[in-house]
């Protein structure tokens, strides 16, 4: 499976073998890469070399390393996980404006919507009826469960990501949701009635859904983006 490593950039090639192995899927998630020792010596490297190579491959959440006698590098699962850390990073310090944001998500998150209205189950329809469920819950505990409801709502829009079945989208909506919260922090009030406007967003669209309208889908999940948009800028 792996060669010896080309000595002229001995890192990289270490670390591109083992990428390149993980995502063609001659491991699955949670095999054990081989032994160090075993790696050494297929690759030809120093100890020090491996392990730099292996604390690569774990930044990129590619593996994750167990300690003691039964531990090992371990294969992670290869799904929603950020695939982009320059977009984490704008993100992450708010370098994208809320104009940027809700372009993005307008024309990223319609389209994977009016997907998910198409390829939607039977269970992936229960799975979002469980989400409003537990929505609604929250509203009606008589306090103002603000994260609560923000995470189910993050939950529901990366369900229609996952339903769309395109993985690239997923990975990169999954960055987005990943730190949208820091926007909703600094620019959305913390109000009862916006949550309530959530909940009946939501509502829309999965009726939306349960039509198997994607039109229809993709214009109210369009519009729910850019009314929440306005109502930051406005702040």
């Amino acid at each position: 499976m792996f060669r010896q490593a080309k000595q002229s950039r001995v890192f990289e090639d270490v670390v591109s073998q083992i990428q390149e192995a993980i995502l063609e899927e001659k491991f699955k998630a949670g095999d054990k890469l081989p032994s160090e020792r075993n790696l050494r010596e297929v690759f030809k490297v120093s100890r020090g070399t491996l392990r730099e190579a292996l604390r690569a491959l774990e930044q990129k959440k590619l593996i994750y390393i167990k300690t003691g006698a039964s531990g090992g590098a371990i294969i992670c699962p290869i799904d929603t996980r950020p695939v982009s850390d320059s977009l984490d990073l704008l993100l992450r310090y708010q370098k994208v404006s809320l104009g940027e944001l809700a372009e993005f998500r307008e024309a990223v998150e319609g389209l994977l919507a009016a997907k998910a209205a198409r390829r939607a189950t039977k269970e992936d329809l229960k799975g979002l009826d469980i989400l409003l469920e537990s929505i609604k819950n929250h509203l009606h505990s008589g306090e103002l469960r603000w994260n609560e409801i923000i995470k189910d709502d993050r939950a529901f829009h990366l369900s229609l990501a996952r339903i769309a079945g395109n993985r690239v989208f997923e990975s990169i909506l999954y960055t987005v949701y990943e730190n949208i919260t820091r926007y909703f922090e600094r620019f959305l009030p913390k109000d009862g009635l916006i949550l309530e406007r959530i909940y009946q967003d939501l509502c829309k669209i999965k009726k939306a859904i349960d039509a198997k309208d994607p039109n229809r889908t993709k214009t109210i999940v369009r519009e729910h983006v850019r009314r929440f948009n306005r109502l930051m800028e406005a702040r």
